[in-house]
């Protein structure tokens, strides 16, 4: 076996199965179908990339189809941040659908079940309808409606679609098996009456399909080759095939549905339903929360599509449902931020440091190089001076051997400048360090070529001119929740495990050139992590988000409590 074969995921094999078995290549056709009630979330990340990336490998067309068909939950806001988030991705669709788009072919398939006897319309209310369609172990009931005429039926289905009747009053099911073992085939509901405008037509109906009747008729309609869904379709297969079988006419390609496991991430939810509680209750300031598993969320925050289609490969597609670590999600981050992100100095946690023989009133621009993961990044020149801002965390009155950053009597590297030497430090009426006064050796200088600048010194701290020093609002984003699955509790509710200090603002300072920086530029914050300008920034007020640390420290902590 090839080492090309023996790479390709189960859903590539059995496309190369069927095209093996004489299926067209030119017939290949993939979809994405998300409905517009929501924005899209790292786990639809996967399918995107899957149907996409198969769509690039087979040279196939692959639609981006809306299947819109509850207006009551969708929204043209959804669909305006689904378009951008596939895009942002990396995507592009051949045909943009909507399940909309068929609602008078539906509609005239299902009048033809009417008259073929294979749907009526039943007059039960929800709760007797669940109650007579049995148990997994127990066969279903007849409905008292399922002998109803084919020309009652007819009649009654039309004055549904006209809004003759109150929400509830009716729906069309199919005429299937009501003992069949499985319960998605016991007489499914094809139409419910909703009485709500509709975000593309608006109330020109007054019903609408169900997503299993809606799904498999649109994939074919569309001549979608592949339909992948999720695990929890599975059951729905034979409904699908069902439903085709209704349809299908010989020449045209008949869609085969075949299912993947999700792949959930550790630390969060992924359900809409939850990710709109958050949103509802304020625990997050919206869909595209920095906190949140979305995608508008991620971008905010400062990942990048390269980070998170490296993600999805990563992790594969596979047949059982797993938890994937988020530290995977925020290696791949970290991985190609590495790569591409500007270096530049800010401190967050001032503490003021004066060189105490340093010319006072001099400033000196000193060479710093911008990413040396990248030679063509080039260099930036930073203003040197004798007041600066270091870390509070870089400095101690006392330490041991293994603290190699600053302390009395010791040394340390300014990056890109000076050695310095602490020689003493003012604190305030509470203990606290104020202000550290040292000396510098003037020789010392990075890159000079001196014997003094070649002279070896434990520790490089980062820091910032105070006289030029930029102060900036830098929001510090952690995982929104303590626990690794925060849904997975029988006893206890999502909610309780959100993490309180998911956000933390502070004040700090960055180097002058931040000053012309644009919302999105992304940057490495030397020693503290990842940063990129968050979308409420202006001209006159910086903002920054923490994007990913420069290390995982998440599992530490965890290791220790």
């Amino acid at each position: 076996m090839s080492e090309t074969s023996r790479s390709l995921n189960f859903i590539e094999h059995i496309i190369d199965e069927d095209l093996a078995n004489g299926f067209p290549k030119e017939k290949l056709r993939f979809r994405f179908p998300p409905e517009p009630n929501g924005y899209l979330h790292i786990g639809h990340a996967s399918s995107i990339c899957l149907n996409f990336g198969l769509g690039l490998r087979y040279g196939a067309p692959v639609n981006l189809r809306f299947d819109d068909t509850n207006p009551a939950k969708e929204e043209q806001e959804f669909v305006d941040a689904i378009k951008k988030d596939v895009q942002w991705l990396g995507f592009e669709w051949d045909t943009e659908c909507y399940a909309s788009d068929y609602f008078q072919q539906l509609y005239d398939w299902a009048v033809m079940l009417i008259k073929e006897g294979k749907a009526y319309v039943d007059s039960q209310s929800s709760e007797e309808i669940a109650k007579q369609k049995g148990t997994p172990t127990e066969a279903g009931s007849n409905s008292p409606f399922r002998e109803r005429s084919i020309e009652e039926s007819l009649e009654l289905f039309e004055a549904m679609k006209n809004g003759d009747f109150k929400e509830g009053q009716h729906v069309l099911r199919a005429k299937i098996d009501m003992s069949s073992s499985n319960m998605l085939m016991r007489d499914p509901i094809l139409y419910r009456i909703l009485h709500r405008a509709h975000h593309r037509t608006n109330t020109d109906w007054c019903i609408y399909p169900m997503y299993d009747w809606t799904h498999g008729e649109s994939d074919y309609i569309e001549q979608v080759s592949h339909s992948l869904c999720t695990l929890e379709f599975a059951m729905h297969r034979e409904l699908y095939d069902w439903f085709l079988n209704q349809v299908v006419v010989e020449g045209k390609v008949r869609p085969k549905q075949r299912e993947f496991a999700r792949r959930n991430l550790s630390h969060t939810v992924v359900s809409k339903r939850k990710l709109l509680q958050l949103v509802e209750k304020n625990v997050v300031s919206g869909w595209d929360d920095p906190r949140m598993p979305t995608i508008s969320g991620m971008r905010r925050r400062g990942y990048t599509p390269e980070s998170i289609r490296n993600f999805v490969d990563t992790i594969g597609i596979a047949k059982r449902e797993n938890v994937v670590d988020v530290s995977l999600l925020e290696f791949c981050v970290r991985e190609h931020l590495n790569k591409i992100a500007p270096r530049v100095m800010a401190v967050l946690d001032p503490v003021k440091l004066v060189i105490t023989n340093y010319p006072e009133g001099e400033v000196e621009w000193l060479e710093a190089e911008n990413n040396p993961e990248d030679e063509s990044a080039g260099n930036r020149s930073v203003p040197f001076s004798r007041e600066l801002y270091i870390e509070q965390d870089d400095f101690k009155e006392e330490a041991n051997r293994k603290f190699f950053r600053l302390k009395l009597g010791g040394e340390v590297r300014l990056k890109n400048g000076y050695i310095i030497k602490a020689e003493s430090c003012t604190k305030d009426i509470h203990g606290n360090i104020t202000e550290i006064q040292c000396t510098y050796d003037p020789k010392s200088k990075s890159g000079s070529g001196t014997e003094e600048s070649l002279r070896k010194v434990k520790g490089t701290l980062h820091w910032v001119s105070v006289a030029h020093a930029v102060p900036a609002e830098v929001r510090l984003y952690d995982r929104l929740f303590n626990d690794a699955t925060p849904d997975a509790h029988k006893d206890q509710d999502f909610m309780d495990f959100v993490n309180p200090n998911s956000l933390e603002v502070i004040i700090g300072y960055v180097e002058p050139s931040l000053k012309e920086a644009k919302v999105g530029d992304i940057f490495q914050f030397q020693r503290l992590g990842y940063f990129n300008i968050e979308k409420d920034a202006t001209p006159e007020k910086l903002i920054f988000n923490r994007t990913v640390g420069l290390r995982d420290t998440w599992g530490k902590i965890q290791e220790k409590e």
